[in-house]
């Protein structure tokens, strides 16, 4: 089955359009994208999808996917971005939704944003893992539960998505793409993750189970396209002395170290 092609056309803004008529005829000269399960977006109304995330270059891939799929991908940007003149005008005319990461207002951000995605009825991609994985072999690590919280909030239904390939035109933390030779990238969307138990909930040990039960998703589908088993238990930085944001360092024995330098 073939691709639905572009998005409705009340998503397709003219930022949008200058965005993927800039962005994809140079991706797609480096990767070619194959994507499977894309029938699992919505053709209409609002979504959160939540795929891995192990290399930079992770949210143009995904993007792209999510365009070729028929719909408008968009991500939750610091609200700050949004007073900056220029800056703002380009995300708000890109739908690009504002969340305040300090002070009172914070706190009700993700209902705020859950408000929009409703009222706009648009897809926003969260990453559950909040950076790049910290597991050796590139497995999912273990998810936060703001991707959750906000597709219960919201009420609308949360795609899982896996990719694998990127690590080849960007490795994680690389400083430069790889365009040469072609890559191969593949994408898979999964069907929704049934969260029905979850609703009305808002404890830590609830959302952190609905979250597990996310990243089992993810990690399923990435097996997939690995063709192997992924492991039964999610990465946990914090056993391993390693913070979860920040770029690696090599220690001693050569095994990656983590540092919180950003």
């Amino acid at each position: 089955m073939g691709l639905p092609g572009r998005p409705p056309k009340p998503e397709r803004t003219s930022v949008y359009v200058g965005i993927a008529a800039a962005v994809i005829p140079p991706m797609t000269a480096m990767a070619k994208l194959r994507i499977r399960g894309h029938e699992h977006l919505p053709a209409r109304g609002a979504f959160v999808l939540s795929p891995n995330h192990y290399s930079e270059i992770d949210p143009i891939v995904m993007a792209m996917a999510v365009w070729k799929a028929g719909r408008v991908p968009r991500f939750m940007a610091k609200a700050s971005l949004f007073r900056i003149p220029l800056v703002g005008a380009i995300l708000r005319a890109a739908g690009q939704i504002p969340v305040e990461r300090a002070g009172r207002s914070a706190q009700s951000a993700p209902m705020e944003a859950a408000r929009t995605l409703v009222r706009d009825e648009l897809g926003v991609i969260i990453y559950p893992e909040g950076s790049l994985t910290r597991e050796p072999d590139l497995w999912p690590m273990r998810g936060k539960t703001g991707a959750v919280r906000m597709a219960l909030e919201a009420g609308v239904p949360l795609i899982p998505a896996a990719h694998w390939g990127t690590q080849h035109l960007m490795p994680r933390y690389g400083k430069s793409i790889r365009p040469f030779p072609r890559k191969t990238i593949d994408i898979l969307f999964g069907p929704p993750v049934d969260l029905s138990d979850f609703a009305g909930k808002t404890d830590q040990a609830s959302m952190t189970a609905a979250t597990d039960r996310v990243m089992g998703a993810i990690a399923g589908l990435l097996g997939e396209l690995r063709g192997e088993q992924p492991p039964a238990v999610r990465y946990d930085p914090s056993r391993y002395g390693q913070a979860e944001t920040g770029r690696f360092e090599q220690g001693p024995t050569g095994d990656e170290q983590g540092r919180a330098d950003g």
